[in-house]
């Protein structure tokens, strides 16, 4: 199939290298000439902006890094909704439902169909073709993308209402964010009493409090000391606000999510938008006056 693909960052890049591996002809687009070159050596089109990759193919896949991103990119001046080809729209984007609603609604006066296709599975499955990747939209349309999305992982179709992707999506990173906060909480408790926290992993992930942030996060990327598992807390608490969003207009009380929430903001003020998010675990240790790991592990200064 020939694709327009549209933001080659840590995600999309490795997206879009995949379907060119696979046979598709990808034209790419991204603000970073270097991003479009790499592609283009492996054998992509270039494009000069959104309206260009809809003026040459039907079907324009994005992967952004914000909601006004995707609006833009979606439906704003010399964006995909004033291409003379592009018939199907699909956002690989973390939105929400209310933003995917409104892209869709405004891509229908011209035709155009919005395709909510939001992945999880971190930089590491966008690599290896291991995303869950969940769609909502047309079933035909989904039928008809479904050998192409199976390049990148897991497809799973939640439904036809625009935005449906989007809760599926966003319940499932609560529930990664709430994993490395109450790990790092759990952990920062064993270490201040005196615990080793590589032990407390090895236990913790034969035992029922097994979780992503016990499985994967911890191992890689904070037992190292290391911060380096590919995700920002920027994005992560982008996450989370949605989250929150949607269970309030849904008329939900969740206690726990709004822990979660108060935590995630406590980490983005101390350590950065662009840090990773298994820094999440460093205000938490700051206050305990510990350091979880690494060559210092134990009582903080000790």
């Amino acid at each position: 199939m020939d694709i327009g693909f549209i933001g080659l960052g840590n995600m999309g890049f490795p997206m879009a290298r995949r379907l060119i591996e696979a046979g598709h002809k990808l034209v790419v687009f991204d603000t970073r000439k270097e991003a479009i070159d790499k592609l283009v050596a492996r054998g992509a089109t270039a494009a000069t902006s959104p309206k260009d990759v809809a003026d040459k193919v039907e079907t324009v896949m994005a992967s952004l890094p914000s909601l006004k991103a995707s609006l833009e990119v979606a439906t704003g001046a010399n964006g995909v909704i004033e291409g003379s080809r592009a018939k199907r729209f699909i956002d690989l984007s973390t939105v929400g439902s209310q933003m995917a609603a409104k892209i869709h609604g405004l891509l229908a006066r011209r035709n155009i169909v919005q395709i909510d296709c939001p992945v999880s599975g971190g930089v590491g499955g966008a690599e290896k073709g291991t995303l869950a990747v969940m769609v909502s939209g047309p079933k035909a349309e989904f039928e008809l993308l479904k050998p192409v999305l199976d390049v990148i992982g897991k497809v799973f179709f939640i439904g036809e209402k625009p935005g449906a992707a989007q809760t599926m999506k966003l319940a499932n990173n609560f529930l990664s964010a709430t994993a490395i906060v109450a790990t790092s909480e759990a952990v920062v408790m064993g270490v201040k009493a005196g615990l080793d926290p590589a032990v407390m992993i090895d236990v913790i992930n034969a035992g029922s409090g097994m979780n992503t942030a016990s499985r994967d996060k911890f191992p890689r990327a904070v037992l190292p000391r290391s911060f380096d598992f590919g995700f920002a807390t920027g994005l992560m608490v982008k996450d989370v606000r949605l989250a929150l969003e949607e269970m309030k207009q849904l008329g939900l009380s969740m206690e726990v999510a709004d822990a979660v929430g108060r935590l995630w903001e406590t980490v983005i003020s101390a350590e950065g938008a662009e840090s990773d998010f298994t820094a999440a675990i460093k205000p938490i240790e700051k206050k305990a006056g510990v350091v979880v790991g690494g060559k210092m592990g134990g009582l903080a200064g000790k």
